[in-house]
């Protein structure tokens, strides 16, 4: 197969909403180049792309698919990414790798929920983009409608190049680069190249002057040359758009019918000709700061950006090269575990299709088999210059569930199978509540989580049932409250016996030292839940031996790990012990451990005793007019509004709320919001539960 070099390579990636042709595109680029014979379709699942069984059982993308074609001397790397933002990893992951984004817009709908989601992350990565405005033949395309929603996202940059046209009845694309006009048979494929009409000149003279100016504005010389002649050339004008691309300031608008094969063919000439290669991209950077040239003539770096785990194959690493060149056999270092790793197999995948190759060059996209110990993120580098690429940010879960095999003796089976779910999709989280007893699995949103079962089922033939994660609740006191415990038990020959007085308090930050003790001794124990327990020796006159000190501590500790109240662990309290009694021949460490237990529990009861819930700060982001109804939503949550901030058409609401009034919040957003809203969570404090709020989860322990 032949080499490609980085001049000669392009990396695109199609986003765009469910529905919006992805695709549909995707096969139809690799029917044109000639690289299969039929195009397959999504309804009928046999596509290249969509070749998972769970894809065809679903009907639409759910994982991101490296393909390739080639047209006209140039290599197309291509990922078809899913439209629905369950699976938004698959997208960033992507974009990641990619060095043009391209964006389908479906004609019908113009910009929907899911471009704007994807669009932040473009926005963030400042990736060159340009926009299709898909299914042009369709009797329900809204053209002009579908481009004005295109800069409502991106603003004025977006620049148009083509638009559609029916002409004798015949379906049209006015191109007003080339200033040509493409007419196309009804079946699609090759058009017939034709001088623009005359009724379309002046429209499209305008917009030709808009994209010379557009093209201008991105280069200095150009301007120079537009001011001197009043005009660019065809070949300046591609220079300028490119500018543009790479420095996210222009966004080229085509339009094309995907399904029918019309316009493909000059997107991929545009693709070719303007849009960036592997050496046009700015420097990457490494985690240190380092420079990464995009050469092949220096050590060859490797960056994995996607995971598979292949019942019947193992497990497949994706990559691109980001520096040097890469051969079969080569060992490189896992600059995350040290261990060396052997490329023993090289690929170009198409789909399920693997094609072996001998080498890559940078900027290019492969894969490679069974490696040892590399996991997605991990930078792969040669022995000469240890380079570690920066690692890809995934979105943290906006769904919990807690997760359990049906079947006890699966429960290790289920722990490997969610490894290899989470290796292959990260924004898939595994986790421990050692406080509920729960494995905790976390998604993007319900639909995600049914593929995680699914997949669980169906591939690694585990049955799981899911439940409602528990809360992390805390118990903390009000007052202070004084108690004391006898511990006495006799059995014949030595027995047991301790007797313990202590007073607790609540403990908060900077108050002053207990009043009325002779302290002669502290210990501060920062407890692993979060919190305080001060521990304070007043002892006085050698009533209880300093030897059993650390056992009543020890006793105390204990209960704080599980709470009268609810068995939640406790914090926040010191105890000041004062006094007790013991016997020369009976009290040992378990009895004094016994008695501090006791007098602890004891006292804690009685000292107005409160339950504490955590509280998460919550970032809602959501379109002005919806603003309302996620108020007032948040408001019957017990979540408290700290501030409205405005970010173009959005709203972005920050408050504080409790984690046990969020459960499933992700979906009711969704639902309230017809899916434009996003909002993203992290932990803000503990806080203190209403009275009948705790009476009830009292009641219920």
């Amino acid at each position: 197969m032949k080499v490609f070099d980085e001049k000669h390579i392009k990396n695109v990636v199609f986003v765009g909403a469910h529905n919006s042709g992805k695709t549909t595109l995707a096969e139809t680029m690799l029917f044109e180049a000639g690289l299969i014979n039929r195009r397959g379709s999504v309804e009928a699942g046999n596509t290249v792309s969509d070749h998972h069984e769970i894809e065809h059982e679903k009907g639409n993308s759910i994982f991101a698919t490296p393909l390739h074609t080639e047209w006209r001397n140039y290599k197309i790397n291509i990922i078809d990414t899913p439209g629905l933002d369950d699976f938004i990893g698959e997208v960033i992951s992507s974009i990641r790798v990619a060095d043009t984004i391209v964006t389908l817009i479906n004609g019908q709908h113009g910009v929907e929920v899911g471009s704007e989601i994807i669009w932040n992350y473009i926005d963030r990565y400042r990736k060159p983009t340009l926009f299709v405005i898909n299914q042009i033949d369709h009797p329900g395309l809204n053209f002009e409608e579908s481009l004005n929603s295109i800069r409502n996202l991106v603003g004025n940059n977006a620049v148009q190049i083509q638009y559609p046209l029916k002409k004798d009845g015949a379906q049209c694309i006015i191109d007003v680069l080339k200033m040509k006009m493409y007419k196309f048979p009804p079946e699609g494929g090759k058009p017939e190249k034709l001088e623009i009409p005359e009724d379309q000149k002046e429209k499209a003279e305008h917009l030709h002057n808009e994209l010379v100016e557009k093209a201008a504005e991105n280069d200095e010389e150009l301007m120079e040359s537009f001011f001197e002649n009043s005009s660019l050339t065809e070949d300046e004008m591609r220079k300028g758009i490119k500018t543009g691309m790479i420095n996210h300031e222009l966004f080229p608008v085509f339009c094309i019918s995907a399904l029918n094969d019309m316009g493909s063919g000059r997107l991929m000439g545009f693709i070719d000709n303007v849009c960036p290669s592997a050496s046009d991209v700015k420097l990457g950077q490494s985690l240190n700061g380092e420079d990464i040239n995009p050469v092949s003539n220096e050590p060859a770096v490797l960056f994995v950006f996607k995971t598979v785990h292949q019942p019947n194959l193992g497990q497949l690493s994706f990559f691109k090269v980001k520096r040097g060149e890469v051969r079969l056999n080569d060992k490189l270092i896992n600059s995350r575990t040290g261990e060396t790793e052997t490329l023993n197999q090289l690929f170009i995948m198409d789909g399920k299709e693997r094609l072996s190759v001998s080498r890559l060059s940078v900027g290019d996209i492969g894969a490679t088999l069974k490696l040892k110990s590399t996991e997605t993120n991990d930078s792969l580098y040669s022995s000469e210059q240890e380079t570690i690429i920066r690692p890809i940010e995934y979105p943290q879960p906006r769904f919990s569930k807690a997760i359990s095999a049906v079947n006890n003796k699966d429960e290790e089976k289920l722990s490997e199978a969610l490894k290899k779910i989470h290796s292959q999709d990260p924004t898939v989280e595994i986790s421990y509540s050692k406080e509920g007893k729960q494995l905790i699995v976390g998604c993007q949103g319900e639909l995600h989580l049914a593929i995680v079962e699914w997949t669980l089922n169906k591939i690694y033939g585990v049955e799981v049932s899911f439940d409602k994660p528990k809360i992390a609740f805390r118990e903390t006191i009000q007052r202070s409250a004084n108690a004391n415990y006898r511990h006495k038990k006799q059995s014949g020959g030595s027995g047991q016996f301790a007797q313990v007085h202590l007073k607790i308090e609540p403990w908060e930050e900077g108050m002053a030292e207990p009043e009325g003790f002779n302290i002669r001794g502290k210990e501060e124990v920062d407890l692993p839940w979060g919190g305080k327990l001060f521990f304070y020796n007043c002892i006085v006159g050698g009533a209880i031996d300093q030897r059993y000190l650390p056992s009543i501590m020890k006793g105390i500790l204990e209960v704080m790990e599980q709470g009268p109240l609810t068995g939640s662990y406790i914090r926040d309290v010191r105890v000041m012990v004062y006094d007790g009694k013991m016997h020369s021949v009976d009290s040992n460490d378990i009895s004094f451990k016994i008695a501090g237990a006791h007098a602890f529990k004891e006292a804690f009861l009685n000292a107005n005793p409160k339950l504490l819930e955590p509280t998460l700060e919550l970032i809602v982001k959501v379109p002005e007019e919806m603003v309302g109804n996620v108020m007032t939503d948040l408001q019957s949550r017990r979540a408290i509004i700290q501030g409205i901030e405005s970010n173009a058409s959005y709203q972005v609401l920050k408050c504080i709320a409790p984690e046990a009034e969020l459960y499933g919040y992700s979906t009711d957003l969704r639902s309230l919001t017809q899916g434009r809203a996003t909002f993203r969570s992290s932990f803000s404090t503990y806080q203190p539960v209403p009275a009948n709020v705790q009476k009830e989860l009292v009641k219920t322990e």
